[in-house]
């Protein structure tokens, strides 16, 4: 059974960070390119980050570049999200993604809140 699983969110003042982890099971890992999404409240999903399967290809949403980094640990099956000089507008639900056999699989996601 495919399982991603989200962790790491929580409460940060504007300025702070955050390390969001993404532990999935049941697939090949090393075979897929991954991805963060975010879904802040009353707005449509968004593609913030999105790693290739080597961890080489790296690609970023314009507003984190700079601030954010997507990292995989493909021996662990881990991919992470490593939110630096958050801002208000980071806040929403962070959703781990991956495309395979042409379904999205999504994990629960994880809260994060930045306050002023």
């Amino acid at each position: 059974q495919v399982q991603l699983v989200e962790s790491g969110g929580g409460f940060v003042q504007a300025g702070g960070s955050l390390r969001l982890s993404c532990v999935v099971s049941g697939f090949t890992f090393s075979d897929y390119r991954m991805s963060w999404y975010r879904q802040a409240p009353g707005k449509d999903r968004e593609v913030v980050a999105s790693i290739g399967d080597t961890g080489l290809s790296r690609i970023y949403k314009d507003s984190v570049k700079g601030r954010f980094t997507i990292s995989r640990d493909n021996a662990a099956n881990t991919m992470y999200l490593q939110m630096d000089s958050l801002k208000f507008e980071d806040t929403g639900v962070y959703f781990c993604y991956v495309l395979m056999n042409y379904k999205d699989v999504w994990g629960q996601g994880t809260q994060v809140i930045v306050s002023y």
